[in-house]
C-alpha cells in the first residue's frame, strides 16, 4: 500500500486520487479542519511552531504501520512526474524499483548553505547543530562539513520512499533534532524564524541522502496555489491603494516583511504581485518626493495597478532587449502618453529589470 500525505494547516481541495491523504499538521494548536490529524497516537503536534511540517513526518513515522511506501507533500506544492502531473501509485512503485527516494530538484544556491543560513537565520543554530552531529552521528559529520560549504540542498521536506527508508531517515533526523532541542534556546520574535527545525531539516535530508549514497529521482515541484498569508497581505494592500494611502501601504508592507521574510520568495509570491506592489509604492513614493502627481492619485484599483505595471514592465523589458515588435512599440508610445505614466514610472521599471535575469517572472503577457 502507498500513501502520500498532504501536509496542511488550512482547508484546501485535495487531489481526487485517494493516494493523496490530507494530514493536518499542528492540529493540537488549531481548530479541527476535518482531516486526519497529527495529534493522535505517538505525536509532537504541540511542537509544530518549531518543527513546522515535521510534526506530520513524525506522525507518519510513528503511526503509519500499514503502508509499504509513504511520501509527503504540501497542500499547494506537489512532486511532479516527467510529464508535469502529480504521481500515480503505479508510477511511484515503478520508480522505486530503480531509485531509493523521490524528491525535489537539488537547488543551486547563490552562496554556500552556511553563508545563506547566516543571512536568513542566527548562525548560532547551525553551530549548535554541528555540535550535535559530532555527538549523535559522528560518522556522518564529514559529509555535513563538506556539503555545508557547498551550494546545494533539497527543499520543502517533500519525499517519497519505501517505509523502510522513510523510517530510517526519520529515526536519524529526529535523534539529531531532539538532542539539539534539549541543548538550545530558541528566542525569535516571529513565527517564521521560530520554525528553526523545519529549516534545518531540509539540508539535513540532503546530508542523509549523500551520506547513505541513496539513488535519487529528482522532480519538479508543482505550485497549485499561493499561501493564504499572501492572499491576505494582497487584500490589505489593495485597501490602502484604494484610498491612496501610500504611507499606510508602505508601513503595512514593511511590517509584513519583518514578520515573514519569506513572503517575497518565489515559492510564496508565485504570481509576482507583491513585487508589483513594491513597484507601485516605489513609483508613487518617488513621484511624491519630486513634487509630481502621484500614481495613486490617478489609479487606485488594485487589479488596474497590477495590469498597468505588467504592461509597463513587458514594454520596458522588450525595450531593454530590443525585442519589441512594431505594434508593441506603438502601444508603448501610447502608454507613455497617458497622464499617469510619468518619467519616474519608466525609470523605476527600467532599473528593476536592467540586471534582472528572471525579469519575465514578474510580467504576465
Amino acid at each position: 500500500m502507498t500513501k502520500i500525505y498532504v501536509c496542511t494547516h488550512k482547508k484546501f481541495n485535495p487531489p481526487p486520487d485517494e493516494l493523496y491523504v490530507p494530514l493536518q499538521v499542528g492540529r493540537e494548536l488549531q481548530e479541527d479542519l476535518g482531516y486526519l490529524g497529527d495529534n493522535t497516537g505517538d505525536h509532537i503536534s504541540y511542537a509544530n511552531g518549531y518543527y513546522s511540517e515535521l510534526t506530520g513526518l513524525y506522525w507518519i513515522w510513528k503511526n503509519d504501520t500499514a503502508s509499504d511506501i509513504v511520501g509527503t507533500c504540501h497542500y499547494r506544492r506537489y512532486l511532479l512526474n516527467d510529464h508535469g502531473a502529480i504521481f500515480t501509485e503505479p508510477e511511484i512503485q515503478e520508480l522505486l524499483q530503480n531509485y531509493d527516494v523521490i524528491t525535489t530538484k537539488n537547488l543551486d544556491l547563490n552562496y554556500s548553505y552556511y553563508e545563506g543560513f547566516g543571512e536568513n537565520h542566527k548562525i548560532y543554530y547551525l553551530k549548535e547543530l554541528e555540535k550535535v552531529l559530532r555527538r549523535v552521528v559522528p560518522e556522518d559529520y564529514p559529509v555535513y562539513e563538506k556539503l555545508v560549504h557547498e551550494k546545494h540542498t533539497y527543499f520543502g521536506n517533500m519525499m517519497i520512499a519505501s517505509k523502510r527508508v522513510y523510517d530510517d531517515y526519520c529515526n536519524w533526523l529526529f535523534s539529531i533534532l531532539f538532542e539539539m532541542e534539549r541543548n538550545i534556546e530558541i528566542d525569535e520574535p516571529d513565527s517564521y524564524h521560530r520554525r528553526i527545525f523545519g529549516f534545518l531539516s531540509e539540508f539535513l535530508f540532503y546530508v542523509y541522502v549523500v551520506a547513505r549514497g541513496l539513488k535519487v529521482k529528482e522532480c519538479k515541484v508543482g505550485m497549485i496555489a499561493e499561501k493564504a498569508e499572501i492572499t491576505e497581505i494582497k487584500r490589505e494592500i489593495a485597501k490602502y491603494f484604494q484610498v491612496s494611502d501610500l504611507d499606510g501601504a508602505k508601513k503595512y508592507f514593511l511590517e509584513c516583511c519583518s514578520k515573514r521574510p519569506d513572503i517575497m520568495m518565489e515559492a510564496s509570491d508565485i504570481t509576482g504581485e507583491l513585487h508589483l506592489c513594491m513597484e507601485v509604492m516605489a513609483i508613487a513614493g518617488l513621484e511624491k518626493k519630486q513634487g509630481l502627481p502621484c500614481l495613486l492619485d490617478y489609479v487606485t484599483d488594485y487589479q488596474e495597478l497590477m495590469d498597468l505595471c505588467n504592461r509597463l514592465n513587458h514594454f520596458v523589458i522588450g525595450e531593454l532587449h530590443d525585442s519589441l515588435t512594431a505594434e508593441e512599440k506603438e502601444a508603448f508610445e501610447a502608454l507613455k502618453a497617458e497622464e499617469y505614466v510619468s518619467t519616474v514610472a519608466l525609470d523605476v521599471a527600467r532599473k528593476m529589470f536592467e540586471n534582472n535575469t528572471q525579469a519575465h517572472r514578474y510580467v504576465k503577457v
